[in-house]
C-alpha cells in the first residue's frame, strides 16, 4: 500500500497533474504488484519560493517542473526501490516532459500495522486485509 506524496510547484493545470498521478500509478502497479484500487496519492502545491531543492553537489539544476515525491510503503527490496525510481522517471520524461534532474524521489518505510484504512481498524493486522 504506498501512499505517494507530491510536492510541484504551482502552475500546472488539472490534466497535467492528473496524467502526472495516472503516470505514477501505472509505475506503482509495475514495480510492486498492487491491486489496481490501492491507490493514494496527495499532492501538495507550493510556490517556487517554498522550495529549495538543489543537487547535493551533482552538478545539475532544477526547473519548474520539479517533483518531489515521498513514498510511504511497507518495506521494499533495493531491486524494487531501483527499479521503481528508474522507471518512474523514464515514463515522466515520455509522458509528462518532466526530465530526470527534476524528479526526486524518497522512500519511508513503516509496517503493515502502521496503516488503517478506515472505521480506526488497523485492516492489516486484523485480517481484513
Amino acid at each position: 500500500m504506498p501512499l505517494l506524496q507530491f510536492d510541484i510547484i504551482e502552475g500546472r493545470s488539472e490534466e497535467e497533474v492528473k496524467t502526472l498521478l495516472d503516470t505514477a500509478h501505472k509505475v506503482v502497479l509495475e514495480a510492486f504488484s498492487v491491486p489496481e484500487r490501492d491507490r493514494y496519492q496527495i499532492v501538495h502545491e507550493n510556490k517556487a519560493w517554498q522550495m529549495v531543492f538543489q543537487d547535493t553537489g551533482l552538478g545539475f539544476e532544477r526547473s519548474e517542473k520539479f517533483v518531489m515525491l515521498r513514498v510511504f510503503t511497507s518495506p521494499r527490496s533495493d531491486e524494487q526501490k531501483q527499479f521503481f525510481m528508474k522507471r518512474l522517471a523514464e515514463e515522466l520524461r515520455t509522458v509528462c516532459g518532466i526530465e530526470g534532474n527534476d524528479l526526486m524521489i524518497s522512500f519511508i518505510s513503516n509496517n503493515k500495522g502502521d496503516w488503517s484504512f478506515g472505521y480506526g481498524e488497523a485492516q492489516y493486522m486484523t485480517g481484513t486485509l
